[in-house]
This record gives C-alpha cells, sequence and structure tokens, in this order.
C-alpha cells in the first residue's frame, strides 16, 4: 500500500505527515510505504491514497484516488480517525 502524503514544497509538512501515518498504520499492523512530494508534484502519481492539508486537499480533487484532507496536521487522533479507515478498507480489497 502506498500513500503520497502533499505540502506546498514537498518536505518539512510532507514529511512528518508520512512519518506519523506510517507510525499509526504499524501500531495497528499495516505497513506504508510512501513519498513525501510538494503540490506540483503530487499530480498523477501513483499511490493508493493521498494525504495534505485541507487548504491543498482542495487542489487535489481531481486525483483519481482518494484525497484525505487533515485540518490539524498536529493531530495526531486527527490523522489516525481519518486515515486507519481508508488504510483498512484498501487492506480488506488486497
Amino acid at each position: 500500500m502506498k500513500v503520497v502524503t502533499v505540502c506546498g514544497m514537498g518536505f518539512g509538512t510532507s514529511l512528518m505527515l508520512l512519518m506519523d501515518i506510517q507510525s499509526i498504520a504499524k501500531n495497528h499492523g499495516y505497513e506504508v510505504q510512501g513519498e513525501a512530494v510538494d503540490l506540483g508534484s503530487a499530480k498523477g502519481k501513483v499511490c493508493d491514497f493521498m494525504v495534505a492539508s485541507s487548504e491543498i486537499s482542495a487542489e487535489l480533487s481531481d486525483e483519481s484516488v482518494e484525497v484525505i484532507s487533515i485540518n490539524n496536521l498536529l493531530d495526531k487522533d486527527e490523522i489516525e480517525a481519518k486515515v486507519m479507515p481508508v488504510i483498512q478498507k484498501l487492506h480488506q480489497r488486497g
């Protein structure tokens, strides 16, 4: 399973978000590969889902994969509540 995390510059926020998602997934017994990118590089990336701040996720609405919008990037509970159902759904599909 692969996630692409997106922020304005492609490092910092998106990298922190990727590490949080991988840690949360691991705590639930899942392994998630990922890539942290900037908005321009995110377009058309091959992945299972994308995660970005609410401001940036609006720019990704035309992507073919699910885009998860996070309101508070420092709130690990929000990240977990929004990301884990998607990870579990994708894992069930195989």
